[in-house]
This record gives C-alpha cells, structure tokens and sequence, in this order.
C-alpha cells in the first residue's frame, strides 16, 4: 500500500457514458485497495460509480452534498456532508483532497479540475477535459490510460 492517509477526489458528471461509469467504479476499487480515502460530490452518476467500486473493496467514501439533505447522497456515499451551497461546493470537493482524478464530466467537472490546480493540488485524468492555453497544449491535467495507473499516479503525487 501506498499510503492509507491520502484523500483522493473522484470527479465527473452526473450522466457518465458506460465506459466513463466502469472507469469510475474501478478507480474508486483502487482507491480502496490502496487504503485512500474516496471523496467525491456525493451524488450520481461517476460519484456514484466510483463510491460503489470503493464500497465493494472495502473503502472509505465521503460525499460533498450541493444541498441541505444528506438523504440525497448515492447509496454508497459512508459519510455524506450537506452543505446547502449549490455548485460552489466543488471547491469543497477538491480542496477536501490532496490530489484529484477526474473522468468525463462537464462544465461543472471543469470547475472542480480549475479549483484543484489553482491550488495545486494535482489532477489525473481519465477521458476527460484537455487544456490549451494560447493555441497551445497545457499538461496540467495528467493523462492516465487506466484506472490503476490514474490511482497510481495520484497517490505518488498527492500534496501533503
């Protein structure tokens, strides 16, 4: 094991594509195998996903709740946070984490991958957003080709 100590955040969108969902749910088994701990915006989807792959091998997982109810967290979510802040509880999400994988998602996804690298915080990517800057490519985001290379990646390179 890596490090049982580590916070990993798990983000996407709420309508993943089938392979986006598989990939969230063996991230989140990973995640677990190596003792990190899952954090995530606690609802659908690659939450969701990603949470039932950490919940299946063991894990910890915590959910970040836009809303007032921690009900409205997925059934896998162990430890739901309801915050009632909307939208701006990503920045919650990935400043809860030392380092973030984000697969798929949307706008909502970008923001969260803007907050992490604002502050630093390292982020892995698996089939989701790329970055260019001035016509020209921007490597922030971490290309992973796997799940376990992506968990891998995160852990080696989470902020302390």
């Amino acid at each position: 094991m890596i490090d049982k100590n580590k916070f990993v955040a798990v983000i996407g969108g709420r309508q993943p594509s089938p392979r986006e969902a598989k990939l969230a749910e063996e991230v989140g088994g990973e995640l677990a195998r190596e003792g990190a701990i899952l954090v995530c915006g606690g609802l659908g989807g690659v939450m969701e996903a990603a949470c039932k792959g950490a919940q299946a091998e063991g894990g910890m997982t915590i959910g970040i709740l836009p809303g007032e109810s921690r009900q409205a967290a997925n059934r896998y979510v162990q430890i739901p946070i309801a915050t009632g802040i909307g939208y701006a509880r990503n920045v919650a999400v990935v400043k809860s984490a030392q380092a973030v994988i984000a697969i798929g998602g949307s706008y909502g996804t970008l923001s969260e991958i803007g907050h992490a690298l604002q502050s630093g915080i390292p982020v892995i990517g698996l089939n989701t957003w790329s970055l260019s800057k001035n016509g020209k490519q921007d490597n922030s985001i971490i290309a992973a080709q796997s799940p376990a290379e992506a968990v891998n990646k995160a852990l080696e390179l989470a902020i302390k």
